[in-house]
């Protein structure tokens, strides 16, 4: 059995981040497991407060490789989100992870065991793989928004607009079974064997829903007022 920490939705380099807050529980979690699954939207290239694309693909390849290089006994999965989906992005980190022997990237789930972890963008309608693979292209060209759109965010941001809003687009039973469509399409969902799906992207947290025989766990963002945790498990 292995020891398992998993994050997701730390919007790093997004101005209404608080990742930075959480920084030693992350390292204090990740010393304390042998896998670490960086769940999706670890990254957030949309909203980044670096002036290129190139500069918050560097920084975030130097973020992820000075964490890997401080934890060699732990081995990380990296699972793509929408919002670190884009094109150089992945062809960076597929890369480095090709040359680094504890880091793994995966474009849709990881299964480890009786357990998957996938980002969540499949809850966003019911999905099939080949409708996935199609959403995800259009992020693969995504752009940073300029100063204006960021404004207007912040706004809602101040009016709690990210926190009510999905909390009404994703209830939990109406995610578990997004979830379990896109799972039996791909041969991970009912009758295959899995108890735990762990997933991000709805910034709702989520401790251990049950539905159709399964365990549903989120953590949450690392957002103001959102509610975040680093989930672990034994595996």
């Amino acid at each position: 059995m292995a020891r398992v920490c998993v994050v997701s939705d730390l919007h790093l380099f997004c101005r209404r981040s608080e990742a930075h807050l959480h920084a030693r529980a992350l390292e204090q979690a990740i010393s304390e497991s042998d896998t670490c699954i960086l769940n999706g939207d670890i990254v957030d290239f949309r909203w980044s407060v670096f002036e290129s694309m190139e500069r918050t693909v560097r920084e975030a390849i130097a973020w992820l490789g000075t964490l890997v290089a401080r934890h060699p006994h732990c081995h990380f999965h990296y699972i793509f989100g929408n919002h670190d989906s884009v094109r150089p992005f992945i062809d960076r980190l597929e890369a480095f992870a090709a040359s680094t022997p504890n880091l793994s990237c995966h474009h849709d789930l990881f299964r480890l065991n009786a357990a998957v972890f996938l980002h969540g963008d499949v809850a966003d309608r019911k999905m099939t793989r080949a409708e996935f693979e199609a959403a995800r292209r259009v992020w693969h060209f995504d752009r940073k928004r300029g100063r204006l759109v960021n404004r207007i965010y912040d706004l809602a941001f101040w009016l709690g607009a990210h926190r009510t809003v999905p909390r009404i687009v994703f209830p939990r039973k109406a995610v578990a079974e997004r979830l379990l469509h896109y799972l039996d399409d791909v041969g991970h969902g009912r009758d295959s064997g899995v108890t735990d799906v762990y997933y991000g992207h709805t910034h709702v947290a989520v401790r251990g829903f049950h539905y159709e025989g399964m365990f549903f766990h989120n953590g949450g963002a690392a957002m103001r007022r959102v509610g975040f945790s680093i989930l672990r498990a034994t595996v």
